[in-house]
């Protein structure tokens, strides 16, 4: 690599000249690192030397929309070369090295593009990406059903000399090829194979059709409601379009309205709802499963639908008296307001935890924010990495066309022993056409390329931040602050996931693992050690007084249990419902009956809130995802980081055995090498349960 060194430096000459044209808050007296100075900067000197448009992430071809035809057509064309190559290849590693190279030609368009269709401001861009991934998809539906395809693939998982000469990656990246074949259904006779080809078209067109479905507003007739509550709600001539729960209204009528309306059921869509679930369970046993859950936990952490259900039903005995104990709190504070009406009903859960939340600890987000300017909190996480992981984020001025908001950052991420890690790019702030969830996109999988030199992952971090006002930074909540630090986690698993295979890169690893690593930094955040390094009030520099941050944790575990009782209630409604088929009852009367049990708060009749459960598409069998996810991250807290959060031999202990292997390893293993135990899934209920506990050694320090 000596040829890059001119270059290098180049590069950090003009860094230097670009990070000098930056408008800076003048009245700060703090030292910000590099990081955050240009987090925090007001303008972002747009810098075009030769105005050569290097295209969207550097991909020449996408420097306009009609590349998009190019690059599609581009990754086609290899994936016929490559498929011929698969099917004429001896049973050996090089068998998989050719599936990971045709998963990542594809991947690379579908990925970039499905990004795109969302984010990018320009429609022309969004509707060009949009065709792309319908193309690369059916694409990938035939490769997954191409017979000699899948051939090449059985010849060397059935060979044992072969086998035995693989490594324990590639013969697990083997075998979640041949799965991606048996779950559609390459082992049945050709009627079946056109069956589950149809299926997946059913599939996908009942998934959009339900997700639209679940955000549309209900009407009413204007009079049906009382005039006093009528401006809270858009009035259309004669009706009353109600578009959400309005779940933080002062006024329980408002609410209480809300609830009844938006969640009264759509016949269309409950007939949607029972199509999809019966196409989802047809398509599961025609591959061989009991239950569409059987089929989507094969591979979890969990790996069945009983150990599911036992985690959630034990968790749920475990938690209920505390969760009564909260709805009872919640019920007080509703009769001080409302002596007649008290019964707590499913309309109060959000607002009157809220309440009892501001009465015991009155947190105002306003004082807090000062503390946490985007330049701030960027330069702990880079303080974070650096000290735990070796790792550090370092700001790159990216190229014309590069980026598709000019507000865009890109960071690379350096390793202090291994240099270059991959780039992030982070589109942090709210523009009026882009998606309001905080997300994470992988744009580009690392992988070993033939040549010897590694692909760099590229992933992006959305979030919709409040731009800088000319007076101020951006001010992040204490909300806003651990859902940077969240996304961030995907961001590092995406980063330091350097696996060989690309179908394993990074955040490609089994739903409930996904969310650990990002979970776990929601600990750092809210652990004073951490956030004293780098919280400090934009103006003064005055660092952020510790009570604050103590009862800023305390809050959070007000009316935690009923909360968690709720998650409880999400995902066993979830596992039933892609259970035994055919259902023995209709989905309203499995909701009635699994929230009497699972939740505690009356279910009100004439709602279907099913039908706004809109996790059920992307999240079918796998809502228990993130409470599972949740538990590890919490033993490998306590267990690892909670003595000395910024401790680097287990900061690189947890870099070793949980972050680099992507999705290469069983996720169970991961875990056990991480607590150095095989965890049992109580102790993974126990974990939840005692994260509602306070945290005595922490509270004493801030007395």
């Amino acid at each position: 690599g000596h040829l890059q060194q001119p270059e290098m430096l180049n590069r950090s000459i003009l860094t230097f000249f670009k990070c000098v044209r930056l408008k800076i808050h003048r009245n700060v007296s703090t030292s910000w690192s590099p990081v955050g100075v240009v987090f925090n900067a007001k303008s972002w000197g747009t810098v075009d030397f030769f105005g050569k448009n290097v295209g969207l992430f550097g991909v020449p071809e996408l420097s306009s929309p009609e590349g998009f035809q190019v690059a599609q057509e581009n990754a086609l064309k290899e994936t016929e070369h490559l498929v011929q190559q698969a099917c004429t290849t001896r049973p050996g590693p090089q068998i998989v090295q050719i599936f990971d190279k045709l998963s990542d030609c594809l991947c690379r368009v579908a990925d970039l593009a499905d990004f795109i269709k969302v984010a990018h401001p320009d429609p022309l861009f969004r509707e060009a990406a949009e065709i792309a991934c319908l193309t690369v998809g059916t694409m990938v539906e035939k490769l997954n059903t191409n017979i000699e395809l899948c051939q090449s693939l059985r010849n060397l998982l059935h060979d044992k000399e072969a086998m035995n000469s693989l490594d324990p990656d590639t013969r697990r990246v083997a075998e979640l090829f041949m799965f991606d074949f048996e779950i559609s259904g390459i082992h049945l006779n050709e009627k079946k194979r056109k069956k589950v080809v149809n299926l997946n078209v059913q599939i996908l067109d009942l998934n959009n059709s339900f997700l639209l479905g679940t955000h549309l507003p209900n009407k009413i007739d204007r009079n049906a409601i009382p005039e006093h509550i009528r401006h809270h709600f858009a009035v259309h001539k004669d009706y009353i379009h109600v578009n959400g729960l309005h779940a933080d209204a002062t006024d329980d009528l408002v609410r209480e309205a809300a609830y009844k309306i938006f969640l009264y059921p759509n016949p269309d869509m409950l007939s949607c709802l029972d199509q999809l679930l019966a196409c989802r369970n047809e398509l599961a046993q025609l591959v061989g499963y009991d239950s569409f859950a059987h089929r989507s936990l094969k591979g979890t952490m969990a790996k069945d639908p009983e150990t599911v259900m036992y985690f959630l039903t034990k968790l749920s005995e475990k938690l209920s008296e505390r969760a009564i104990k909260d709805f009872r709190m919640m019920e007080e504070m509703k009769k001080k307001v409302n002596p007649t009406h008290f019964e707590l009903m499913p309309w109060d859960h959000s607002y009157y935890s809220g309440v009892v939340r501001a009465e015991r600890f009155n947190i105002e987000p306003g004082l807090y924010s000062p503390f946490f300017s985007l330049g701030a909190c960027m330069d702990g996480l880079n303080l974070l990495f650096t000290k735990i992981l070796g790792v550090s984020l370092c700001v790159e001025q990216p190229e014309k066309g590069e980026v598709w908001s000019e507000d865009v950052r890109k960071l690379a991420v350096l390793d202090e022993t291994d240099g270059l890690m991959g780039y992030i790019y982070c589109d942090f702030f709210h523009r009026p056409d882009k998606p309001h969830q905080d997300c994470h996109f992988t744009i580009r999988g690392g992988r070993l390329m033939e040549n010897g030199e590694y692909q760099l992952p590229i992933v992006v971090l959305m979030l919709s931040l409040p731009h800088p006002t000319s007076s101020s930074p951006t001010l992040l909540t204490p909300g806003m602050m651990e859902n940077l630090f969240h996304e961030m986690g995907h961001a590092m698993h995406s980063m330091l996931g350097r696996t060989r295979y690309q179908h394993v890169t990074g955040t490609r690893c089994p739903t409930d693992f996904a969310e650990v690593p990002s979970i776990l930094m929601e600990y750092f955040a809210s652990d004073y050690r951490v956030v004293r390094q780098f919280a400090r009030h934009y103006q003064t520099g005055e660092p952020l007084p510790q009570n604050m941050v103590s009862r800023l944790c305390a809050s959070k575990k007000v009316c935690a249990a009923a909360d968690l009782q709720l998650q409880i209630f999400y995902s066993v409604l979830d596992q039933i419902y892609h259970g035994h088929y055919p259902l023995p009852k209709s989905t309203t009367e499995i909701l009635k009956e699994i929230q009497e049990k699972f939740y505690g708060l009356p279910y009100v009749q004439n709602t279907a809130w099913q039908l706004r459960f809109s996790h059920l598409v992307g999240y079918g069998a796998k809502y228990y995802s993130y409470l599972m996810s949740r538990a590890v991250a919490s033993m490998v807290w306590k267990q690892c980081f909670m003595k000395d959060p910024l401790n680097r031999v287990v900061g690189e202990r947890y870099r070793r055995e949980m972050l680099a292997h992507g999705g290469g390893k069983v996720p169970m293993f991961m875990v056990e090498d991480m607590l150095q135990k095989k965890p049992s899934m109580d102790d993974f209920v126990d974990a939840l349960v005692s994260d509602l506990d306070l945290n005595f050694e922490t509270f004493f320090d801030s007395e």
